[in-house]
């Protein structure tokens, strides 16, 4: 009887006990814990005129005062020549991206893929067939296109950057990485001209030489006729022709640039990126001459000029492709420099040339996803309820101290129950 008499007390306890705990939980003022944000991802897909790299760039989903803070995720190059090199080799330029794409399944997770928006955007390359193969161009969009349609991301569309478009993105991705006014060179400047080295030759049809658009006339020959080119490595000659490039007349502003461009007074620091960054950089390691100056640079220029095909082949077999348009790169940025931009001795110094900043490729293509991510919606950060602190650690005080009383009180029912069972009748318990 007396067993059960505890028994009862005891469940009544526990009971008013659990009461007392629920409603001081009820009572408790609770607060909105914000979830972690998840990731918000973005592919764009350069297709330049040389080859096509590819951008994963990420966000966090809430954004931060409605801008997305975009980063690099990860970066891949595809193999073999931009996609404009493929007009009339039905579905190589599609079939150049499976690699590429492949990987970006792997980068980004399963449950984002269907929000990650997929832009391409087409540059140099692309921007000449155009002009002089529309029709091919427009081929070769429609076949990416289709190609990146089959992918789990939302496909935005294929489309061809003007030389404008291009060097205002770079501007953008500069700025924002560094946060910093730099001037940049957008578009790509692609340069025939026979400023070969010694010891070079090759041949070409004619057809391939006046079907371009900057050759606005018939061609006067059978386009099936060769063309044989014989490097000569001068520096002077390849300098004069470089200039026909350029118009330093008919200036309407008080300082103009070339073509009658307004030119600005050079002030701060700079950034050339892209093809400025590989020439740069190549003229410097085949030269040995640390270029920190206009005079510098004209006796790096010249030296890389004057150098044998056999001389540069030897020192760089890995470039092998690129070594003959080394002259006439150089060339063309040392005139856009000098001349055209008006560096000196005090101003290039404050030229950087770079081919990352902050662990980010340099290029148009973050200021394209930039620009592109603030039209996409930000998503709604998750809440969950939580407790203060100390509201916590009130309840788990309590919860331990009842659950103390309440294993002391079934030791002690315990051992009283044994000591009646082990009584016998005649012994005193």
């Amino acid at each position: 009887m007396g067993n059960q008499l505890q028994c009862q007390i005891f469940t009544v306890t526990a009971t008013l006990f659990l009461s007392f705990i629920g409603i001081l939980l009820l009572a408790i003022n609770t607060e909105d814990i914000k979830e972690p944000a998840q990731f918000m991802y973005g592919i764009v897909l350069d297709a330049g005129s040389s080859h096509t790299a590819m951008y994963i760039y990420k966000w966090p989903a809430d954004k931060h005062n409605g801008t997305g803070i975009v980063s690099q995720h990860s970066e891949c190059h595809v193999q073999g020549g931009g996609i404009s090199n493929y007009a009339g080799n039905r579905g190589g330029a599609a079939h150049s991206l499976e690699e590429c794409m492949e990987q970006a399944i792997q980068d980004i997770p399963k449950s984002r893929q269907e929000l990650t928006p997929l832009y391409l955007g087409a540059t140099a390359g692309m921007r000449l067939l155009n002009i002089s193969r529309p029709k091919e161009s427009d081929e070769i969009l429609k076949e990416v296109g289709d190609k990146l349609k089959t992918y789990p991301f939302s496909f935005k569309g294929a489309t061809i950057l003007s030389g404008q478009e291009e060097g205002a993105y770079g501007w953008v991705t500069v700025n924002y990485l560094l946060e910093n006014y730099i001037k940049t060179q957008g578009s790509d400047s692609s340069i025939v001209h026979p400023c070969y080295p010694a010891g070079y030759n090759d041949s070409i049809k004619l057809g391939s030489v006046f079907d371009t658009p900057c050759i606005k006339r018939q061609m006067p020959y059978n386009s099936g006729d060769l063309l044989h080119i014989k490097g000569t490595g001068n520096y002077n000659q390849c300098l004069g022709n470089i200039s026909c490039l350029f118009s330093f007349n008919n200036c309407s502003y008080s300082k103009c640039s070339f073509d009658g461009n307004f030119q600005p007074n050079i002030t701060g620091n700079f950034m050339a990126f892209s093809a400025f960054f590989y020439t740069y950089s190549f003229i410097q390691k085949a030269s040995g001459i640390t270029i920190s100056s206009p005079a510098q640079l004209e006796d790096a220029v010249r030296n890389v000029c004057n150098m044998s095909f056999l001389e540069i082949t030897s020192k760089f077999p890995d470039e092998r492709n690129h070594l003959k348009d080394y002259c006439a790169d150089s060339v063309f940025m040392q005139m856009l420099l000098i001349s055209g931009y008006g560096f000196n001795e005090l101003s290039f110094p404050q030229i950087s040339f770079q081919e990352k900043a902050e662990d980010t490729s340099v290029g148009w293509s973050l200021g394209y996803m930039l620009s592109l991510s603030n039209l996409l919606p930000a998503e709604k950060m998750s809440l969950r309820k939580a407790l203060r602190p100390e509201a916590w650690r009130a309840a788990i005080f309590l919860f331990c101290v009842f659950l103390i009383v309440a294993i002391f009180f079934l030791l002690r029912t315990y051992h009283k129950n044994s000591t009646k069972l082990n009584c016998s009748p005649l012994s005193l318990c």
